[in-house]
């Protein structure tokens, strides 16, 4: 998708806009470090770093050693995810931020055989446990 789109968070202190490729579809990780920053699952869209723009006061975290989590630094309110260890990381925002992925379907669900009973997802789209994933895929072992 290409339109612009824009969103805040809680408190309005941040503003991010994507202006170019991202995608209006939604993936869903069930891992324990997604668990533990959400508390429940994480959602997310995929932005690529030259689509975004950010102003505000934004706290990043190392949260391993190839991802950073960011949050507003006035209100709490997540940010995005995303891995700083490839050359183009881009970034995975949270739909909940931008009122346009209101009605954007989920996609792609990961670590499935960890999802918290209250929130299992359902419906036709791509899954995959956690060995699944992490047969492909940079991850925390032990899955923190």
């Amino acid at each position: 998708m290409s339109a612009a789109i824009t969103g805040h968070c809680l408190c309005g202190a941040v503003t991010l806009s994507v202006e170019g490729a991202h995608d209006a579809r939604l993936g869903a990780c069930h891992c324990r470090l997604c668990q533990r920053w959400t508390g429940g699952l994480f959602l997310s869209f995929h932005a690529e770093d030259e689509a975004v723009q950010v102003t505000g006061p934004v706290v990043r975290h190392a949260s391993t050693g190839f991802a950073e989590r960011a949050f507003c630094g006035t209100c709490g309110a997540h940010l995005w995810m995303r891995d700083t260890d490839r050359a183009a990381p881009g970034y995975d925002l949270m739909p909940g931020l931008f009122d346009a992925a209101a009605d954007w379907p989920l996609h792609s669900e990961i670590y499935t055989d960890r999802a918290m009973a209250s929130v299992r997802l359902s419906g036709a789209h791509a899954r995959a446990t956690r060995a699944e994933w992490e047969a492909g895929n940079q991850h925390v072992e032990g899955d923190a």
